[in-house]
């Protein structure tokens, strides 16, 4: 199901000012509260609503972008994970199910009912973690990790999010009798930071910084892209702070072969030590007709 417009959301006008959009929401927030509403999964459901559109209207850089791009401008949660949201007094997310074992030893891992609903006594549960290049957490990798001198192939998955855990089934400590059934072991997966791009949901974000001159003509720049350098226009009189969507490289959804986008950001530098003669020219240029071009 598509999403409903933000600004719909709070029923705002696109122009609206922080103050009403504020005070917009927290009218919705008080009506819609799940306290106030107990039980009533329609609440429930329109509160996170309101909250998922105060969070980006509230963001001038990512209104910015919504507003330009619509909801593909401020990415999303990853999707495609039926296990969201399952968290462990310990703050161990278990999103993912490598190994065999179902639903049921999900809860079981969660509210301590041992292997599941079969009654058998458990091996421990090991808990390590592993730390990934960026790229890796973008198009999935093969790693092999090490428990009590035991090797074992790790996949993970294409998308995973930084603090994201993997549960390998019967990975764990051993069963404590015959009939039990061996722990399980779960992964946190680590994502180191890259130089040059930073990611939000299956947003992939970069600056680059081209001259006054490239951004008053115009210019072609080279992008540092997951995929690899891509060319990309930038049309004449281009404003500071304009972004450029990249469609198709930014992050998947988890579970998905689709990607969001790359969105660039211009910065334009402008030149500090000028000699003589360029001062002039730009005197020149201030006088005439043309000033304001970056208003």
């Amino acid at each position: 199901m598509s999403k409903r417009d933000y600004y719909e959301v709070l029923g705002v006008a696109k122009g609206a000012s922080d103050d009403e959009i504020k005070k917009a929401f927290r009218k919705l927030a008080v009506k819609y509260h799940p306290d106030k509403n107990p039980g009533d999964k329609e609440a429930e459901e329109k509160f996170k609503e309101i909250n998922e559109a105060y969070s980006v209207l509230s963001d001038k850089t990512k209104r910015s972008r919504y507003d330009q791009f619509g909801h593909a401008g401020v990415g999303s949660d990853g999707g495609g994970d039926p296990f969201a949201g399952f968290r462990g007094a310990n703050g161990q997310s278990f999103n993912f199910d490598f190994g065999g074992g179902g639903f049921e030893d999900i809860l079981g891992s969660i509210f301590g009912f041992g292997g599941g609903f079969r009654g058998a006594r458990r091996g421990r549960d090991y808990r390590t973690s592993i730390t990934i290049d960026f790229e890796e957490a973008i198009f999935g990798a093969t790693k092999t990790i090490s428990v009590d001198g035991n090797q074992t192939k790790l996949k993970i998955p294409a998308g995973i999010f930084d603090g994201q855990s993997i549960r390998l089934a019967g990975k764990g400590g051993e069963a404590p009798s015959a009939d039990g059934q061996r722990g399980d072991l779960y992964v946190e997966v680590r994502v180191r930071a890259h130089k040059h791009l930073t990611r939000e949901g299956d947003l992939i974000l970069s600056d680059v910084t081209i001259s006054m001159v490239d951004a008053v003509l115009g210019t072609e720049i080279d992008v540092e892209t997951v995929d690899g350098k891509i060319t990309m226009k930038v049309p004449a009189g281009t404003q500071p702070g304009t972004n450029f969507k990249l469609s198709g490289h930014g992050a998947p959804h988890l579970g998905s072969d689709q990607r969001g986008p790359h969105i660039v950001t211009i910065n334009v530098e402008i030149p500090r030590n000028l000699n003589k003669k360029q001062k002039e020219l730009i005197e020149e240029f201030g006088k005439s007709k043309k000033r304001g071009i970056f208003r």
